[in-house]
């Protein structure tokens, strides 16, 4: 391992990265949440000292360190239009404290604080995971807010990662932000390949016998869709199952309203679930769906897509920058379609797909990361 040293006052020190904008690791739901999980213990073992700053409402362990990531917790008001801006605040405030050398900020919420970290000395990298301000749960004021978010990561962070290409073109016709912008993918794990009888006896499903759903319940996610698709093919379809993995941040009316039609319609719903639970899904469907109308480059996809898994997405860009095979995809929106697709799946034969995943590789995107941290010395 090479360690990443600095000279201070004539001491060597390793490399300070505080990490912001997540909310938290481990085995905290949401994409940026597994992207962290996946790369900084990686960013670690490279010889950088990694400290994830996590919010105390999403933490249910007790842990200091997580597979060489130091791990720092801060409070901060469970209310959705809130939380971000004010842990991000709280989080450049302990990070100056801390001596950090590169602040790593994730998502347009977090960075409308670029500018003050900047201010405070720190030189800041921004994520770009999606233009956020496109979801359907944010209001107008918010919207603005998210938006601003964006254009002062882009402007002022030292260096910029996006991690779709639709998202470095975005950056480039908004705010003309070339230079030092890195296309840097998500990543995705090894299969885990695995049998848990135990839990598909607790679910009531069997193998190759149920279309899989995994993601947060929120509105942009269209699992309503997915539903309403699954209701049209379940009479004539007998066996198959919709199984939905996943739950909600905050529940409000669209998560309660979505869990009531689940239910109405014999979904089953598994709530959060990560390690053997997920992998069993995951190893055992009969195909992954994500109806989205808001992606920034799904994780939840990717995952499927490793474990070989018949895919049907929706046609929005950041779904077909995964360059899928055409009949993979569907109009966003269109429920008849959809169910068309569906119907044609569970009715076929079981299908096993040898996708190309060698441009998700976590441990070649961690060196790519570092090389960015490397270069601001």
């Amino acid at each position: 391992m090479a360690l990443r040293v600095l000279r201070k006052n004539n001491q060597l020190f390793l490399m300070k990265i505080v990490v912001t904008g997540t909310r938290g690791i481990p085995d905290i739901m949401g994409g940026v949440e597994t992207h962290c999980e996946e790369l900084f213990p990686r960013i670690a073992e490279k010889g950088f000292d990694v400290t994830v700053i996590r919010r105390t409402n999403y933490v249910k362990d007790d842990l200091t360190e997580w597979k060489g990531v130091k791990l720092l917790d801060i409070e901060s008001p469970k209310k959705k239009s809130f939380e971000a801006i004010v842990h991000t605040f709280r989080a450049i405030n302990r990070a100056k404290k801390m001596g950090t050398d590169i602040l790593h900020i994730h998502a347009v919420g977090p960075a409308l604080l670029v500018p003050y970290a900047k201010a405070l000395g720190m030189k800041v990298v921004f994520t770009h995971h999606g233009p956020d301000y496109d979801r359907d749960k944010w209001g107008l004021a918010a919207k603005t807010v998210l938006r601003l978010g964006e254009r002062l990561g882009c402007m002022f962070a030292d260096e910029v990662i996006v991690i779709s290409d639709v998202i470095r073109n975005l950056i480039k016709e908004k705010y003309g932000r070339t230079r030092h912008v890195r296309l840097i993918y998500n990543g995705v794990s090894q299969p885990e390949i695995c049998d848990f009888p135990e839990y598909f006896n607790e679910l009531g499903i069997e193998k190759g016998k149920y279309i899989l759903g995994m993601c947060r319940f929120v509105p942009e996610k269209n699992l309503h869709h997915l539903i309403a698709a699954y209701a049209k093919i379940k009479e004539t379809s007998p066996g198959i199952r919709l199984v939905l993995a996943g739950d909600t941040d905050f529940e409000d009316d669209y998560s309660r309203g979505l869990k009531e039609t689940a239910r109405k319609n014999g979904v089953v719903l598994t709530g959060f679930i990560k390690g053997k639970r997920l992998h069993s899904l995951l190893t055992h469907c009969r195909c992954y769906c994500l109806p989205s109308s808001h992606e920034g480059l799904p994780i939840a996809l990717l995952e499927a897509m490793s474990y070989g898994v018949k895919v049907v997405v929706s046609d929005i860009p950041a779904n077909l920058e995964v360059g899928l095979p055409g009949n993979d995809y569907f109009p966003t929106g269109d429920v008849d379609t959809l169910a068309e697709k569906l119907k044609g799946i569970v009715d076929g034969p079981l299908e096993h797909v040898a996708y190309d995943m060698s441009k998700y590789d976590w441990d070649k995107i961690a060196g790519q990361v570092s090389e960015i941290y490397r270069n601001l010395q």
